[in-house]
């Protein structure tokens, strides 16, 4: 199976069913009422949205690529151990869209092994699909897309994610955020780990960093910047960012000086 597929058609693929399930997340959006949240946990909201917007991407894809596992935040499918995974976010920033603010996201990745070979994010508030495939550019609704070009820290716009983790030293993310505000061309909270990442590979943010985020929260968003000519790394500066739970990204000239911020 792995000798016949075509990652170039098999993206395009995924880049519908991603603007299907965000088509039915903007509708929802217009009839959402506050009663049809729930609560997984402190600051981790869910509706029937999310739940919804899953099992229909496991139904496309699972018919794009039969016999893939998958990695969902909802639980709907789970993985077997097959060659590939899918790893599928089906609205990331759950928080966003119950306040209706922008940006929240469709966030799908194919893995192969240990590495991404697709990764696609729709941003649905303002109808833009990024994406990319193994060994392509990364796209913007057809037009090729770079990180910045921006040489020097002091000259980023740089975005920053907040853990909700019982214990974890809030504090400290603030000193680090004053320090940005500072000494950057500012800060930004987006609210979308998946919308940081392909806007650092369009070049619209230099830089972002969170901790505690789940393999569906980057994996596609990472992708997609990684071909996009960005350095994107865990804290330490190695490889284990789908995974372990902390990621940087950066264009690649403020990379160095970034990470040690950061760290």
């Amino acid at each position: 199976m792995a000798f016949n597929i075509d990652y170039r058609e098999l993206c395009f693929g995924v880049c519908t069913t991603a603007r299907k399930a965000g088509g039915y997340i903007a509708g929802q959006r217009e009839i959402f009422t506050p009663e049809k949240i729930e609560e997984k946990g402190a600051h981790d909201l869910v509706s029937y949205v999310d739940k919804e917007a899953e099992k229909m991407i496991v139904d496309d894809l699972s018919k794009l690529l039969p016999g893939a596992g998958f990695i969902t935040e909802e639980g709907t499918a789970g993985s077997d151990g097959q060659e590939f995974r899918w790893v599928v976010d089906p609205l990331d920033g759950t928080t966003n869209f119950i306040h209706g603010l922008p940006p929240y996201c469709v966030s799908i990745a194919l893995i192969k092994g240990d590495e991404v070979v697709i990764g696609v994010v729709y941003e649905i508030t303002l109808g833009e699909t990024f994406y990319a495939w193994e060994d392509s550019p990364s796209y913007l609704d057809g037009r090729e897309i770079r990180a910045s070009g921006v040489e020097s820290l002091r000259n980023c716009l740089i975005a920053v994610g907040f853990s909700y983790l019982p214990g974890e030293p809030v504090g400290r993310s603030l000193d680090r955020i004053a320090w940005y505000q500072e000494n950057t061309d500012g800060i930004r909270r987006i609210g979308s780990a998946a919308a940081d990442l392909v806007w650092v590979a369009c070049g619209r943010l230099d830089a972002f960093f969170q901790r505690n985020l789940a393999p569906w929260d980057v994996a596609a968003g990472a992708f997609i910047a990684r071909r996009a000519g960005a350095v994107v790394s865990d804290n330490s500066g190695g490889g284990n960012y789908i995974f372990g739970r902390e990621i940087v990204a950066s264009n690649r000239y403020i990379y160095e000086e970034f990470i040690k911020t950061v760290r």
